[in-house]
């Protein structure tokens, strides 16, 4: 039997026409970051494949503003300093210049991640989540803001969690195609307490693949380093990417794109082994 032909990672999104206007096709990035001209290098590549000086994008105005609007768009529970959304958008241009100073100057520190439990789907079990402040969760959105493009344009067509106009629908209209296709198998992987066992080394060692500027690196792993709070409480994580904070969704992917790419592979090797044996 005869496979379909295999999707490759698109250097666009997939939805995208090449040969049209670069702003349309990455019509879901933040325009306070990432202009035409920075568009265009992304597609173009940059020297060495090293995004340097990205810094002064992370603490701009408009994306510290841009980076508020998703916080409360959201909502969500106050973190350790009790701090709402609310209260904090009653006084937003105060709190976005010390942040912006904060960031500028390098004085910038996250503070404590609140952790509470929420019921596990289908089990007994509880899921743990982290809720940063919401001062942080503002940078940290700043902070995707900047660099989920770069990445965004290396993660595979077959991918569809926690990426920006991809959704449960997409998978299952390339989960209908195959079957169609002729595939008959499914392979069912779960990684056990993925988010929380992610290895902050070699999470770093990915991101500095594409991110040469070391502010932007140091900013985000002061993030995976925040202390959790559980009750009284606190202790500085070894490893793991709190569910809950607005990073940790792209950072997961960062980390397993190069290994979800490998199993695919071998799973297609596998069932198609299988339907022509």
């Amino acid at each position: 039997m005869s496979r379909p032909r295999e999707e490759q990672p698109s250097a666009v999104p997939g939805t995208a026409q090449q040969d049209g206007d670069v702003l349309a096709r990455w019509g879901w990035t933040e325009p306070a970051v990432w202009t035409e001209r920075m568009l265009t290098a992304l597609e173009e590549g940059v020297k060495g494949g090293k995004w340097f000086r990205l810094i002064d994008k992370v603490f701009a105005e408009g994306n510290l503003l841009a980076g508020y609007s998703k916080v409360a768009a959201n909502q969500g529970a106050p973190g350790v300093d009790h701090v709402t959304v609310e209260a904090f958008g009653n006084d937003l241009e105060a709190n976005l210049g010390k942040l912006m100073q904060s960031l500028r100057d390098g004085s910038y520190q996250p503070q404590a991640i609140r952790r509470t439990y929420i019921p596990k789907p289908g089990s007994s079990e509880q899921r743990p989540l982290g809720i940063p402040t919401v001062r942080d969760r503002v940078v940290q959105a700043a902070v995707r803001y900047v660099v989920e493009p770069i990445f965004e344009k290396e993660f595979a067509a077959y991918s569809y969690g926690f990426r920006p106009g991809r959704g449960c629908k997409d998978a299952l209209r390339r989960v209908d195609a195959l079957l169609k296709a002729g595939y008959v198998y499914v392979v069912d992987a779960d990684l056990k307490s993925y988010f929380d066992t992610i290895p902050h080394g070699r999470l770093m060692s990915r991101l500095r693949e594409r991110i040469a500027d070391g502010r932007v690196l140091q900013l985000i792993e002061s993030f995976l380093k925040a202390g959790i709070m559980d009750g009284l409480k606190e202790w500085e994580p070894e490893a793991g990417a709190p569910q809950g904070a607005v990073l940790s969704p792209l950072l997961s992917n960062v980390y397993l794109n190069p290994w979800t790419t490998k199993w695919r592979a071998e799973a297609i090797r596998w069932c198609v082994t299988r339907m022509t044996s």
